[in-house]
């Protein structure tokens, strides 16, 4: 039996769900430590559970010895929605540190231009409107998720929690033109007293108004059919956090890149910082994505990039658009700066990192920055990509 449609599929989680708290706090320490010194290194993890935050690596900086770990750690949980209601209030979280302190060793700055690791690397874009440029189920789902964590900041009567989480389920045309809804579900959690019914009615009118507000900017979406949504279908959920889950970073990464239909390629982001491989390379790899769909017209664009230990930039592995079309890498030299150091500044074009570890770093703001420079990039690919080959 055959279908004329294709299931899509993808979740994403709102910023109290632990693994996030994990990811923004790891974030947080890149931003503040890349504030004291722009070639700063940081590698950490962020493990949380219950009222204690542990986190370990390294952070090399200009007095790296004074960060206060302890207030950029409750600064997060607060930010999230965690407060004398919803556990661990800030004030009484626990942070410990495993950490190497110090300032970067002599001549390492100037080495941080040089891959100390290797890495595969994936990019994709898409020239649908309205989506941010990625899967249309991931864009929705993070769009819906966004919206209830705005409703619970905006409605504190409704007694909603930090922590939840969102899946839907898109019908997708085999042509990939048109989209309808199947269903969505979501888990949000709240307070023990809470308002249930009112709870649920602002729940689905929230989300029943993001579907629309999606639906009448993705060309070929379908927002009539009626849709199933699900609330909490397990019961209740008033132990969430941390305290109801361990949270680490990297364990989002699926939802931190394209959803599941795109492979993910090399390792998590948040807790690194932007000369480091795992970071540089999906932003640079994005960037070639969104380059091939402009230059090529295609509908969208996978890519993979590599790199060795020792290397100044990454290679072009792989270029395909719809259809595993492959395309011609070399047609995009000059328009990407390859060079692991050309990421050194995308924070200062997209703000706090924190908010980028909660929601993404493939967003509207971020693409429409990449396409600026795409568009004003001139031609200059001996100088960018000297000694990069392209495989074909």
């Amino acid at each position: 039996m055959t279908t004329d449609f294709t299931l899509r599929t993808a979740e994403f989680v709102l910023p109290g769900h632990p693994d996030k708290l994990a990811d923004a706090i790891g974030d947080a320490i890149v931003q503040e430590a890349r504030r004291r010194e722009f070639r700063a290194l940081v590698g950490v993890e962020v493990a949380v559970h219950r009222n204690v935050a542990f986190i370990d690596g390294r952070v090399g900086c200009t007095d790296a010895q004074t960060i206060d770990f302890k207030a950029i750690a409750r600064d997060v949980y607060e930010s999230a929605g965690y407060n004398k209601r919803f556990a661990p209030a800030p004030a009484r979280l626990k942070v410990i540190t495993d950490l190497c302190l110090g300032p970067l060793h002599p001549g390492e700055a100037e080495f941080r231009e040089v891959s100390d690791d290797q890495s595969i690397v994936t990019g994709y874009a898409s020239s649908l409107p309205g989506t941010d440029a990625l899967p249309v189920e991931h864009a929705l789902v993070r769009k819906i998720a966004k919206a209830l964590h705005a409703l619970r900041s905006e409605h504190p009567e409704l007694r909603l929690g930090p922590d939840g989480k969102v899946i839907v389920f898109v019908d997708e045309s085999i042509d990939g033109r048109s989209f309808c809804l199947n269903d969505v579900s979501l888990s949000i959690q709240h307070t023990a007293d809470w308002d249930a019914i009112a709870a649920r009615r602002a729940i689905e009118a929230r989300v029943r108004g993001a579907v629309e507000a999606f639906a009448s900017a993705v060309i070929g979406f379908d927002a009539d059919a009626a849709f199933m949504l699900e609330i909490n279908a397990a019961g209740d959920f008033v132990e969430g956090g941390p305290h109801g889950d361990n949270g680490l970073t990297g364990k989002k990464l699926v939802a931190d890149f394209y959803g599941p239909r795109i492979p993910i390629g090399g390792g998590a982001m948040s807790g690194k910082d932007f000369w480091k491989v795992d970071r540089a390379g999906p932003l640079i790899a994005r960037d070639v994505a969104v380059a091939a769909v402009q230059r090529h017209g295609c509908r969208e664009c996978v890519v993979t990039l590599g790199i060795r230990p020792g290397d100044r930039a990454f290679r072009i592995v792989r270029i395909d658009a719809e259809n595993r079309q492959r395309l011609d890498g070399a047609q995009l030299e000059g328009l990407v700066d390859l060079r692991l150091a050309s990421k050194a500044d995308w924070p200062d074009t997209v703000g706090n990192l924190v908010e980028i570890a909660r929601w993404g770093h493939f967003t509207i703001a971020a693409t429409d920055a990449a396409t600026r420079r795409l568009a004003s990039a001139p031609c200059h690919s001996s100088q960018l990509l000297d000694r990069v080959p392209i495989l074909k």
